[in-house]
């Protein structure tokens, strides 16, 4: 008897062990969608300049569009996720990717190119705001932060290839070849969640639709803290790689290639951020976890400001060595606080996330310029160093400021408990 037991219990761990990884691939493919394809198509830009015969600044376009397509996805496709479900909305969502890399293929001018990319990002970038609410509905806030974290560690390595895999791509078969790829992927993603993605938004137990999801998510301190917190981090990341250019290439005389390994390094030191945060997220609060990174980050970046002032960051080798504490620390400040984000109401976590990377890609486009500002205006990397390390002090007043910790911790439990007495969990 007691062996039939053990059969049945390690048979149960292994088949939510299998489901789990599932579960963490589909997470990890519609996630990676948007940011993949935006990345393959970026070797092949000199080529599409001659192609079309046109100025490098437009079909940079190319680009700068399609991040705004997923900035207007996130504002769009979260709040559609909470009314509809996540699936109907993914896989709408993945359609018009499909339908719009076949555009890109037969696209006869330059503006027809922009405009499809445009929509491609706007459908393939639903994954990156679902993905978060479907992670909320599935796990119990104390394991929400781990997931994000090892969703975008995966992530990361996938989005680190990507730009070598569209090289080869165009090297071997022509640009064209890159939107066919994409159509494939994004195809496929849409059929492993027709085949393996059930239906997991919550029933809600607030009536009021968007405009009550919006007015409760907007009136709380908490969630105000939580994504202002995660945004402003994330803005560190998009300000030091819009001015890190200027400061590596014109003013310290390195070439283009150096400065990409070295800001390779920064990308490395937030992976392991992230994995270490998978490791510590199960055994402690959201809040620990936060304080741990938010006093990292700004660490990091009062140590590289006092380089700055000083005049020694003026080799790659100070400026980004305390640079990459700071990124290892933004991972815990980043995955900790869109947790407690979408947290704050499960039942209105797309319209949360979308709200939040909404944000964050909004905000991003105009840091990731004032950086650039910073960077080609000055003859020292001071200004920049002092932008983030502002930015860093911004994102710990948050914390002090608005999060209310116990009243977090006690929506949650009332919400659990909710639906516990409707026979939900």
């Amino acid at each position: 008897m007691h062996g039939v037991v053990g059969n049945s219990v390690a048979l149960t761990n292994s088949t939510d062990t299998a489901t789990t990884r599932t579960m963490l691939l589909l997470l990890v493919a519609m996630t990676g969608v948007a940011p993949i394809s935006l990345y393959m198509l970026v070797p092949a830009l000199p080529l599409l300049t001659k192609s079309f015969a046109s100025d490098t600044s437009i079909a940079q376009m190319t680009v700068s569009l399609y991040m705004v397509g997923i900035a207007c996805s996130q504002i769009i496709m979260g709040p559609l996720s909470d009314r509809f479900g996540r699936r109907p909305v993914l896989l709408a969502g993945l359609g018009l990717a499909v339908l719009a890399s076949a555009a890109c293929i037969f696209a006869e001018s330059l503006p027809q190119l922009i405009a499809a990319r445009f929509f491609q990002a706007l459908g393939g970038a639903t994954g990156m705001v679902v993905s978060r609410a479907i992670i909320r509905d599935l796990y119990s806030r104390e394991r929400i932060s781990s997931m994000i974290s090892l969703v975008i560690a995966v992530m990361m390595i996938a989005q680190m290839l990507s730009p070598l895999t569209g090289g080869l791509i165009e090297t071997a078969f022509g640009w064209h070849a890159i939107f066919y790829a994409i159509a494939a992927v994004s195809l496929v993603v849409a059929v492993a969640i027709t085949v393996a993605l059930p239906e997991t938004r919550r029933v809600r137990l607030v009536a009021g639709g968007f405009r009550g999801d919006v007015g409760s998510l907007l009136t709380s301190r908490a969630f105000i803290g939580y994504v202002l917190c995660q945004v402003l981090a994330s803005q560190i990341i998009f300000t030091f790689a819009g001015g890190g250019p200027y400061i590596v290439v014109t003013h310290m005389g390195r070439t283009a290639a150096e400065y990409g390994a070295w800001f390779a390094t920064t990308g490395f030191a937030y992976l392991i951020g992230n994995l270490f945060c998978v490791r510590f997220a199960p055994r402690h609060s959201l809040e620990k976890l936060i304080w741990f990174g938010l006093v990292l980050q700004l660490l990091g970046s009062l140590l590289n400001l006092i380089w700055g002032l000083a005049g020694l960051n003026q080799t790659p080798s100070w400026l980004f060595g305390t640079q990459m504490l700071v990124m290892f620390a933004n991972a815990f400040v980043m995955s900790n606080s869109a947790a407690g984000a979408i947290s704050v109401r499960p039942d209105a976590a797309g319209t949360a996330s979308g709200a939040m990377g909404f944000l964050q890609m909004g905000l991003g486009s105009l840091l990731s310029q004032f950086g650039a500002y910073l960077g080609g205006h000055f003859t020292t990397p001071a200004p920049l160093n002092a932008a983030v390390f502002v930015l860093s002090l911004a994102c710990a007043s948050t914390m002090v400021f608005l999060i209310p910790r116990r009243d977090v911790v006690v929506s949650e439990a009332l919400i659990e408990s909710a639906e516990e007495e409707s026979g939900l969990v």
